[in-house]
């Protein structure tokens, strides 16, 4: 009997196929009939079938191959490839330290609820514990971030296992995609593999077919889930006229159009982070100032907050879910909420959204939501000639990359200060139709932002796509340019806004003034890296900005590849414009009522 796989053929006479080799051509085959397109691979020996079956179905058109020389970057260039997409994609390391250095990815695509499928190759039992190179314990080596771990057995010559093999296939998709009933997240599946770990011409004919279903059908059939358990769907959103909406992150940036889009038939004012995808005309100005102006807001307090993601850029937003007058609502798309101060009285599944259009339309205290338009409007008209005329600062240059952005762009947004800048700078009003931000806000972590910008360029090809990011951030991924000559490259143009340094430290209590000497070796931490000489180094075009013009140039003309503008600023001072920008806010809105 001989065993084929359509579009696989890598070493010649597939019915003659070592059992590593026919392990790794079902794993791949049966990920393309799930409809993963995108596949991540790091070089490696033990992993070394993997890559021969990645490197075929490449070749074949089956798949698009993304191969990277540093793990950590590879695992954040998953993410940001099924950040938008929501399509698994799988990364692939050999066993040891290159499995562990694929953590942080791990992790933030757990807490984002983003799907990612981890295949680590491993060294088979015989080789554990003894001391064996590259050898480590891998089982459930990413503890319970994962929300599945698999080990397939070491395949060998016998029948049985092609029906095995592609049903742990099926089983990782689902999980990672939260299927039938859960949260989207990362999946482990370890594979240990024996030598010979390249394809080879034995003398054993395979004892099976290694065929999946016909027509290319996946070897399960996975179904989206009606709901999901753990929340209730209820009657729906009650109509209180005097409801407040924010919006924070959430797994798909499609989402926060959907709670918008309620809170529009409502009337209810709207505060939303930067990210997202969705009308931001609907949203208030300079959100976190409004907030922030707590005199006003005591006079304008809502009687209740429905809250959809997660918030986590600005403090005064946790003070007023913490408010006791407040009664606050979660709407979720997941099994899970964020209720960081225990404050949440009801949670609604998602769905309660489209059925409480007709219950809320036009409910709203129309008296109270004019005073909430007619401060956000007195507000930008206070707020924007600040922001303009503190160039070149933080919240300045995230404005201008906003506003200048086009129609139906995507901009992934760095941690630390840059999201705080954006979510302070900008006045959704002015920013273009449909463009899509987006961040890993799971964890916040400063990590391999650039490679998942460059993931998201790489899965959204049709649009025009920039990253915005801080000097450190833009440092700590710097791998993200090991870029080989025949890899997919994206088009894309990352903005670091260069304060030599870790800007946000001043700007929160480290940065106090009277706390003096220790700050700037151990909180401020400047490196005098020259990033221009970093880019050269990569062969990256790299040009230095120094006028908002100049750089609104560049966001409305990105040129194709991947090009580097960086944008130097002072770190001193940045404490001081928040606290001007909170006195304009405060002035503005009082003169509302």
């Amino acid at each position: 009997m001989t065993a084929s796989l359509p579009d696989v053929r890598a070493w010649g006479r597939i019915d003659r196929v070592n059992p590593s080799m026919a392990l790794a051509t079902v794993l791949v085959d049966e990920l393309v009939r799930h409809g993963v397109r995108d596949l991540v691979l790091c070089p490696g020996s033990r992993s070394a079938p993997l890559a021969y079956a990645a490197y075929e179905a490449d070749r074949a058109g089956r798949l698009r191959l993304h191969v990277r020389v540093d793990e950590r970057a590879a695992g954040f260039l998953a993410l940001g490839l099924a950040k938008v997409t929501r399509v698994p994609v799988p990364v692939v390391t050999t066993s040891g330290t290159a499995a562990a250095n694929l953590h942080p990815a791990v992790l933030e695509s757990a807490q984002a609820s983003v799907p990612m499928i981890v295949i680590t190759a491993d060294r088979p039992s015989e080789l554990r514990g003894t001391g064996a190179n590259q050898t480590t314990d891998q089982v459930k080596l990413y503890g319970a971030a994962c929300r599945w771990y698999h080990e397939t057995a070491t395949p060998e010559v016998r029948p049985g296992q092609n029906t095995t093999w592609r049903s742990v296939v099926g089983r990782a998709i689902a999980e990672s995609r939260g299927l039938p009933s859960g949260d989207a997240g990362p999946v482990h599946l370890n594979v240990p593999l024996r030598d010979p770990l390249v394809p080879t011409e034995d003398d054993t004919e395979w004892p099976e077919p290694l065929d999946g279903r016909e027509r290319g059908a996946p070897w399960l059939e996975l179904r989206a889930p009606d709901s999901h358990p753990g929340v209730s769907t209820g009657p729906g959103i009650a109509p209180v006229p005097r409801t407040l909406v924010l919006l924070g992150d959430l797994p798909s940036p499609d989402l926060a159009a959907e709670l918008a889009e309620l809170a529009d038939a409502a009337g209810w004012p709207l505060v939303a982070e930067p990210f997202g995808r969705y009308h931001r005309g609907r949203v208030t100005p300079h959100g976190p100032l409004i907030l922030g102006a707590s005199d006003w807001l005591a006079d304008n307090l809502p009687e209740r907050v429905i809250v959809g993601g997660r918030v986590t850029l600005a403090r005064d937003v946790q003070r007023l879910l913490g408010n006791p007058a407040v009664s606050v609502e979660i709407v979720t798309p997941l099994t899970t909420w964020a209720d960081a101060g225990h404050v949440v009285r009801r949670v609604h599944d998602w769905s309660d959204i489209a059925r409480s259009h007709e219950a809320v339309s036009n409910c709203v205290d129309r008296a109270w939501a004019s005073r909430w338009r007619k401060a956000g409007a007195a507000l930008a008209g206070a707020v924007d000639p600040v922001i303009r005329d503190s160039w070149p600062s933080g919240p300045a240059i995230a404005a201008t990359v906003a506003y200048n952005a086009p129609a139906g762009s995507a901009i992934y947004v760095g941690s630390s200060n840059t999201a705080r800048d954006l979510d302070i700078g900008r006045n959704p009003a002015r920013i273009a139709k449909n463009v899509l931000a987006v961040g890993n806000r799971g964890l916040a972590g400063i990590d391999g932002v650039v490679s998942s910008a460059i993931g998201l360029a790489l899965s959204t090809p049709s649009a025009q796509t920039y990253a915005l990011v801080g000097d450190l951030t833009f440092l700590h991924d710097s791998n993200a340019l090991l870029i080989g000559p025949g890899e997919p490259r994206p088009n894309l143009t990352v903005v670091v806004i260069n304060d030599d340094g870790g800007g946000i430290f001043g700007t929160l209590e480290p940065g106090r003034p009277d706390l003096g000497e220790p700050f700037e070796r151990v909180f401020g931490t400047p490196t005098g890296t020259r990033i221009a000489d970093l880019c050269v180094a990569h062969d990256i075009e790299h040009e230095l900005v120094t006028e908002p013009d100049h750089l609104a140039d560049r966001i409305r003309k990105p040129r194709k590849g991947i090009q580097v503008v960086e944008v130097a600023l002072p770190r001193v001072g940045q404490r001081a414009l928040r606290e001007r920008l909170r006195e304009v806010a405060a002035q503005a809105v009082a003169s509302v009522g």
